[in-house]
C-alpha cells in the first residue's frame, strides 16, 4: 500500500495504484474498456484502457460501459475515487471521430451528445472525491472527463488542451462551461478557441491542474484529498469579475477581432459560434450553458467546414500511417549545402532529436544555421537546458567528414544537374554500408540526377517545403531504379522528424510544384495586364488561401518560380505562357521576394507591404487562379505520380496551405462538380488561351457523367 511499490511499475500497472496484488481489492463489474478495483481502505480506482486500442478514445460504447459504472458508485458509494488511463500514449487523446462521420443530422448530433452529458453529470454529481490523475495527451473530451472530477493531478510531461478547434468544432461534453468556470475564463477561451495544449507547468499555473506529480507521490496525494488536506483550484475574484455580462461584452470584441484575423467566421464558424456562447451565457451558473453547447456543437457538426475538416484529420492518419515501414531508424543525417532549405532541414532533424552534420563551404552559412536553430528553440519556448541540447546536436561539418557517419545525407544545393552530381560523385564512395543519399531538389527528375550514380538504388528524393518548421509535408520521390527499403525507410525518417509523406513517382515538378506552378504563373499574367497585386491576392484569401500567390511566389523567391516554370514549359507538354520580361528582369537585379526583401512587394520587417484599397480584381480571377491547379492534379493522378485522390488532397493542403476547410482540391473539385470544372475551364481556354485546355480525364469524367 505504500509509494514505492509504484516505482519500477510499467504504466499499466501504476495506473491500477495500490491495490495491485492487494488480497483485499475488490475488482466489480464486466467492462470492456473499463476496470473498477476498490483497495482495502476503499478507494475506487477506475482505470480507462479501451480495449484492442494503441490510445484511449471516447466512443458511444466507452461512454455507455462509464454510465453503468456510476451507476454502481451511486449505489455503493468508495471512500473516493481515481480515475486513470493505463495506455502509454496518454490519459485520453478525446472523441472518437470516426463516429463522427456516422452522424447525418443535427438532431442526431444532440441526441447522441445529450446522452453522453447526462453520464458525465452523474459523474460529476458522486458524492465522494473524486480524482483524475493524468499522463501524457489528456485532450477534447478527455479534458472534459477530467473537469469533471473534484481534482485533477498531472504527471510531469502531460499536456492539456482542447483541440476541437481544428475539426470545426468546439468542447462539446461540458468542457465550454465547466473550463471557463474553473479557470481564468480569458485563458479558458484563448486555449480553446487557438486548439493550442498546455504542458504540465502552464497546466498548474492556470489552474487546470491541482497538483504536479511524481508517480511515486501519487498514493499519499490521494490520500491527502480524502483527509481534506488540499483545496480544490479556483479562479478567484478575478474570474468571477471576467464572468459578469458587461465584462464578458467588453472581452468578447477582442476576442472576435484576433480570432477573425487566422479563422474568418465565414470559412471556420467554429470560434464565433464560441465566443457567442461564453458571451450568452459564461455567467451562468446553472446547466444552461451546456445545453447551449450541445445545440451549438451539432450545428457546427453538420457544416461544410467540420465534415471536411474532418476529412483532413483522417487524411493526416493515413498520410502518418506511412510512416510506419518497421524499417532500421535513422541515427545520424548528413546535409550538404547551408544554404536556406539546407540550414532548415539540418536544423529541423536536430530540433528532432537526431545528431545532424551540416557541411558548406562558406563558414558564415554554417553559423547562419545554427543562429536559426536558436531562434526556433526560442520560438517554440524551449528551456535553456533543452536549448543547450538541441544545439549540441548540430554539428557544423567545415571538412563535409560526416558522410561516413551518416545513414542518410540529404543534398540540398542550387537546381543544377551538374552540380549535384559533382557532390553525389565525392560522397557516394564514401558512404557507409545501407546509407541512404537523398536529394531535395524541387523539380528535377531523379533519373538524370542518378545517371552517374554507381549505385542509383540508394537514391531517393526527399523534397521539403519552405518554411520546413512550418510546412508539414516531405514528398518521397521515387524513380525506376530505387530500391523498396531504401524508401520505406525514407518514409519512415519523415514520421521520425514528425513530417507526412506524400510518396510520388520522379516527375518534372513531381506533385505539388505541378500543380502549383500554374497557379502561380497566372497569378504574373494577370499583373502582367495590369490588375493590381493586392487585388489577386484578395481573391484567393477569400477563397480561404493563407496567402495569395503574389506574396507566395515572393515568399517562395522568384527566382525559384522562374525556374520551375522554365523547367515544366520545356519537359511538358503544357502550354505555360513566358514569363515577363519585367519578372526576369527583377530576379536579374536581385529582387527576389521577402529573402531579398522585394520583389513583387516591398518587405518590411518580414511582412509584405501591401496597399489597404485598390480596384477589384476581374469576375474570372478565382477560376483563372484555381482551375489550372486542378487541371494540374488531375494530370498527375491520369499519369501515375502520385496514388490516389486523397494523398493529392493532403499533399496540396498539408504543403501549399490549400483552404483545408474546402478538404483539398480534389474534393473541392468534386463538390462543385467535375463538369462545371470542365465547362469553366473551356470558357477559359476560349477567352484566355490553350494553357486552360481541361486534362484529357476531366474530359472524360465531365463526359460520363453527363
Amino acid at each position: 500500500m505504500t509509494g514505492h511499490i509504484l516505482k519500477a511499475l510499467s504504466i499499466r500497472e501504476m495506473a491500477r495504484g495500490p491495490f495491485e496484488n492487494s488480497e483485499k481489492a475488490e475488482n466489480t463489474g464486466n467492462w470492456q474498456h473499463w476496470h473498477l478495483d476498490r483497495s482495502s481502505d476503499d478507494v475506487a480506482w477506475l482505470i480507462f484502457d479501451k480495449k484492442d486500442a494503441g490510445a484511449n478514445v471516447l466512443s458511444a460504447r466507452v461512454l455507455e460501459e462509464l454510465g453503468e459504472i456510476v451507476g454502481e458508485l451511486e449505489s455503493k458509494p468508495p471512500k473516493g475515487l481515481v480515475l486513470r488511463s493505463t495506455k502509454p500514449t496518454g490519459f485520453c487523446l478525446g472523441a472518437d471521430i470516426s463516429e463522427f462521420t456516422e452522424l447525418k443530422s443535427e438532431s442526431e448530433v444532440a441526441e447522441k451528445l445529450t446522452r453522453a452529458h447526462e453520464v458525465v453529470d452523474r459523474f460529476e454529481a458522486l458524492s465522494c472525491p473524486t480524482i483524475a490523475v493524468v499522463h501524457g495527451s489528456c485532450l477534447g473530451g478527455g479534458l472534459e472527463l477530467a473537469l469533471a472530477c473534484d481534482y485533477r493531478f498531472a504527471i510531469p510531461g502531460a499536456k492539456l488542451g482542447f483541440p476541437e478547434v481544428q475539426l470545426g468544432l468546439h468542447p462539446g461534453l461540458g468542457g465550454t462551461a465547466r473550463f471557463t468556470k474553473l479557470v481564468d475564463p480569458i485563458e479558458a477561451m484563448t486555449m480553446m478557441l487557438t486548439g493550442k495544449t498546455a504542458p504540465h507547468g502552464k497546466a498548474k499555473k492556470l489552474g487546470l491542474v491541482d497538483q504536479v506529480l511524481e508517480e511515486r507521490h501519487v498514493e499519499a496525494a490521494v490520500a491527502a484529498v480524502i483527509a481534506g488536506d488540499i483545496e480544490q483550484s479556483s479562479n478567484g475574484i478575478r474570474g468571477r469579475v471576467l464572468s459578469t455580462k458587461p465584462a464578458r461584452q467588453l472581452e468578447t470584441r477582442q476576442m472576435r477581432s484576433q480570432s477573425a484575423k487566422k479563422a474568418p467566421p465565414q470559412h471556420y464558424p467554429a470560434p464565433e459560434a464560441l465566443i457567442e456562447l461564453w458571451e450568452d451565457h459564461g455567467g451562468d451558473s446553472g446547466p444552461a450553458m451546456r445545453k447551449a453547447e450541445i445545440d451549438s456543437f451539432a450545428r457546427l457538426m453538420m457544416t461544410d467546414t467540420s465534415r471536411n475538416l474532418v476529412k483532413v484529420f483522417f487524411l493526416r492518419e493515413k498520410m502518418k500511417g506511412l510512416t510506419r515501414t518497421g524499417a532500421e531508424p535513422v541515427k545520424h543525417v548528413h546535409v550538404v549545402g547551408a544554404g536556406e532549405m539546407g540550414a532548415d532541414i539540418a536544423g529541423w532533424c536536430a530540433f528532432q532529436g537526431l545528431s545532424v552534420t551540416l557541411f558548406d563551404m562558406e563558414t558564415e552559412k554554417l553559423a547562419e544555421a545554427v543562429k536559426k536553430l536558436s531562434g526556433l528553440c526560442e520560438k517554440k519556448h524551449r528551456s535553456e537546458a533543452q536549448r543547450r541540447d538541441i544545439l549540441d546536436r548540430l554539428t557544423p561539418d567545415f571538412a563535409n567528414q560526416g558522410v561516413e557517419r551518416a545513414d542518410l545525407v540529404i543534398e540540398a544545393v542550387p537546381e543544377k544537374v551538374e552540380l549535384k552530381q559533382k557532390i553525389y560523385e565525392e560522397v557516394e564512395p564514401r558512404l557507409k554500408q545501407g546509407a541512404i543519399l537523398a536529394t531535395n531538389t524541387s523539380s528535377i527528375p531523379l533519373e538524370s540526377l542518378g545517371e552517374k550514380l554507381k549505385d542509383p538504388q540508394r537514391l531517393v528524393g526527399l523534397h521539403f517545403f519552405n518554411p520546413v518548421a512550418l510546412m508539414p509535408l516531405v514528398e518521397v520521390v521515387r524513380h525506376d531504379k530505387a530500391d523498396e527499403t531504401v524508401l520505406n525507410r525514407a518514409r519512415a525518417f519523415v514520421g521520425q522528424i514528425d513530417r507526412l509523406p506524400a510518396p510520388v513517382d520522379t516527375a518534372p515538378g513531381f506533385l505539388v510544384n505541378r500543380a502549383l506552378t500554374p497557379y502561380l504563373v497566372e497569378a504574373m499574367v494577370m499583373l502582367d495586364e495590369g490588375v493590381a497585386a493586392e487585388s489577386i491576392d484578395r481573391v484567393a484569401e477569400e477563397f480561404g488561401m493563407p496567402m495569395g500567390p503574389i506574396e507566395l511566389a515572393d515568399q517562395v523567391g522568384l527566382d525559384i518560380c522562374l525556374s520551375v516554370a522554365n523547367m515544366l514549359r520545356d519537359r511538358l507538354d503544357t502550354e505555360l505562357p513566358p514569363a515577363p520580361d519585367w519578372l526576369k528582369q527583377k530576379v536579374e537585379d536581385g529582387q527576389l521576394g521577402k529573402k531579398t526583401g522585394e520583389g513583387l512587394y516591398q518587405w518590411k520587417k518580414g511582412k509584405a507591404d501591401k496597399r489597404d484599397k485598390t480596384k477589384a480584381a476581374p469576375d474570372d480571377t478565382l477560376d483563372r487562379l484555381l482551375l489550372p491547379m486542378l487541371n494540374a492534379c488531375m494530370a498527375c493522378l491520369r499519369e501515375g505520380v502520385i496514388e490516389d485522390e486523397s494523398l493529392v488532397d493532403g499533399a496540396m493542403i498539408f504543403g501549399t496551405g490549400f483552404a483545408p476547410f474546402r478538404g483539398g482540391p480534389m474534393n473541392y473539385a468534386h463538390e462543385r462538380g467535375m463538369d462545371d470544372v470542365r465547362k469553366s475551364l473551356e470558357t477559359l481556354a476560349n477567352n484566355h488561351g490553350d494553357r486552360f485546355r481541361p486534362d484529357e480525364s476531366i474530359r472524360n469524367r465531365g463526359a460520363s457523367h453527363g
